[in-house]
């Protein structure tokens, strides 16, 4: 007996294995959609409004000219340095990157970094500058998403403290701070382009009139004095009185223009040409030159110096006295205060005053170092005054601009402004100034 069919009814179709694949697939590939499209936002969208700010603070800076002495020895130059950045949005985990970067780095500040770090609107940030090759390896060896490296340059003066006072020195961002680096920056730095690629600029060496083996002997004779008298500090300047070339300078206590920090005390101060002194003794050969212009004095004449000189209730005297008549080569070999005095007085208040002022001693010496003091000139004048102001007291003056003035008295009558910067006779004699008569300076 046959078994009759069993009709089964017709329910909706079940999904196969290849069809779970694919439903799998697809939302995989939405996800990876999703993070794409959001990388996407973060990396151009966002990041558009920082491009321009970042684009300007990593341009490479051109290169500052080196300096160098007058025989060509390398003052000043640049080398090649990097220096780390990160932009914080990209930082996953602010914590980590410190802890690791402080233990890299020991300078960096976990305080600071961390600040810097958690500015998440911002795309650029600097954490550190003039970063070197090994520091830099390490660095990167960490794997640290949003840090990066900007190849920049540093100064360096491959002297140290000698000349410090003359080059200066620059910030961080290559500008210069004080010294003929401040000048170079204020007259604006000389490029030369290359032929074969015009876009390549080299910065002119800047030829300095300093001779840096005068400046070392120098710096040792000052530096001997210092320790012998033990004083607070001490200088010293060698000028080419027929060129005005400075060719050595040397302040003491100096400093390191290698140095990070620049914690300067009142001492480190260029005192040759940013103080101002009672030069003594040396401004006496003005007055011997003005007597000699005026006509009031020969190489013959004679001043008595047998007693003290009486002005109202003050005493002028000699350190040295001699107590008797001196002629006027005899009272500059013993350095006469009296006498000297005594041959100002002859000139007259005014006429004194005027010859002051001729050879610039009332005005403020202008040069390529910045740091210029202006002369401290007596705000009343007297009979005393005078007599005083013809040895060197009772105004103050930068040592730079009184070897000015000497060597104008003894090169021809032609004061010249003095330079850092290498020239010749013939260019130095056309910008000079004629104080005195060609016979005054024979006989100075």
């Amino acid at each position: 007996m046959a078994t009759p069919a069993t009709h089964v009814p017709e329910g909706p179709p079940r999904l196969g294995g290849q069809n779970r694949i694919r439903l799998v697939g697809l939302c995989f590939a939405l996800g990876f959609g999703a993070i794409t499209m959001q990388l996407g936002y973060l990396t151009i969208w966002q990041g558009r409004g920082a491009l321009p700010k970042m684009a300007m603070q990593t341009e490479p800076r051109m290169p500052r000219p080196d300096i160098v002495d007058r025989n060509g020895t390398v003052l000043a130059t640049d080398i090649a340095v990097a220096s780390l950045f990160a932009d914080p949005r990209k930082i996953l985990d602010v914590d980590e990157a410190v802890e690791l970067l402080t233990a890299t780095s020991p300078d960096l500040k976990a305080s600071e970094l961390r600040r810097l770090l958690s500015q998440t609107k911002r795309g650029f940030v600097w954490l550190k500058r003039e970063v070197g090759p090994a520091e830099k390896e390490a660095i990167n060896d960490l794997g640290l998403p949003g840090l990066g490296f900007v190849s920049e340059t540093k100064r360096v003066y491959p002297m140290g403290h000698l000349t410090a006072h003359v080059l200066g020195y620059v910030d961080l961002d290559s500008k210069g701070i004080a010294g003929v680096e401040k000048y170079l920056d204020d007259q604006g730095a000389l490029y030369t382009a290359s032929l074969a690629d015009p876009e390549t600029r080299t910065a002119e060496p800047a030829q300095l009139s300093i001779d840096l083996r005068v400046q070392h002997a120098l710096t040792d004779e000052v530096s001997q004095a210092v320790k012998k008298f033990r004083a607070l500090s001490g200088g010293g300047i060698i000028m080419n009185c027929r060129t005005g070339e400075v060719i050595a300078l040397v302040s003491l206590p100096d400093f390191n223009p290698n140095d990070e920090k620049k914690n300067f005390t009142t001492q480190q101060m260029n005192m040759m040409t940013s103080g101002v002194f009672e030069l003594g003794s040396v401004i006496k050969a003005v007055t011997f030159a003005m007597t000699f212009d005026y006509g009031v004095a020969n190489l013959q004449s004679r001043y008595d110096a047998t007693r003290a000189l009486v002005i109202g209730n003050a005493t002028i005297n000699d350190f040295h006295a001699m107590r008797r008549v001196l002629t006027v080569p005899e009272i500059f070999v013993h350095s006469s205060n009296i006498g000297t005095a005594r041959m100002a007085l002859d000139v007259g208040l005014e006429r004194h005053i005027a010859f002051l002022k001729r050879v610039g001693l009332d005005t403020k010496l202008q040069t390529e170092l910045p740091e210029s003091a202006r002369p401290l000139y007596p705000k009343r004048w007297s009979k005393l005054t005078q007599a005083t102001v013809a040895f060197g007291h009772g105004f103050a003056v930068q040592p730079l601009q009184g070897v000015a003035v000497v060597g104008a008295l003894i090169n021809g009558g032609h004061l010249m402004t003095p330079t850092f910067l290498k020239r010749g006779e013939d260019e130095a004699r056309a910008m000079s100034t004629v104080v005195v008569k060609t016979e005054t300076s024979d006989k100075m």
